[in-house]
């Protein structure tokens, strides 16, 4: 049969659990045994717990209540929360080729900062593509930054990955660092593509 004949049809999986090692690569192994084609796919853990997340190209006519059996039978994910529905994808440029810049703030942690910063993009057209943010212990092991982020206290890191329009990149970017520095912290970005 020719290959583009074949029925292609796309699902979303999502997992929420605790964390284990190897979760990843069982899952993955799993998908490319069933012949699963991983698209895009985000892993976080967040305070113990992870979540994943991928579009998947199912090849004919796969039964996603299948899969989600396949999935539950797998060891690492053991108390897992899994879902799998059917996913329409959109033949548009996928989000991360837009990506113009990745941008890092880190200090000590500063309540609103997140609402600020997110209104600074708004406010010049810009699309936040993947944002994660983490606090760091410091040498001390502390989970407590203080008002002044100080050595021991460790560090509140905001990344985030995004797309500016260029007639308006030099300002927004301008506005990020001096929201950051009013506040004490830390801005680095660095410019994906032209």
């Amino acid at each position: 049969m020719n290959a583009n004949s074949e029925k292609i049809n796309s699902a979303m999986v999502s997992i929420k659990g605790p964390d284990k090692v190897g979760l990843i690569s069982a899952v993955a192994g799993r998908l490319f045994d069933l012949g699963i084609n991983l698209g895009d796919t985000t892993f976080t853990v967040l305070g113990g717990n992870s979540e994943f997340s991928a579009v998947c190209e199912l090849q004919g006519e796969t039964d996603i209540d299948a899969i989600k059996t396949e999935l539950s039978a797998l060891e690492p994910l053991s108390g897992s929360e899994i879902s799998v529905s059917h996913f329409d994808v959109k033949n548009v440029t996928p989000a991360s080729k837009n990506v113009t810049h990745n941008i890092t703030i880190s200090g000590g942690d500063r309540p609103g900062l997140l609402a600020l910063l997110c209104e600074v993009f708004q406010q010049f057209g810009a699309n936040i593509v993947q944002l994660n943010s983490e606090h760091k212990a410091g040498p001390g092991g502390g989970q407590d930054g203080g008002q002044d982020g100080g050595q021991d206290g460790g560090q509140y890191v905001i990344s985030a990955a995004v797309s500016i329009p260029p007639d308006a990149a030099k300002t927004c970017l301008a506005h990020i660092s001096n929201t950051a520095g009013d506040l004490g912290l830390n801005c680095e970005w660095l410019k994906t593509k032209e």
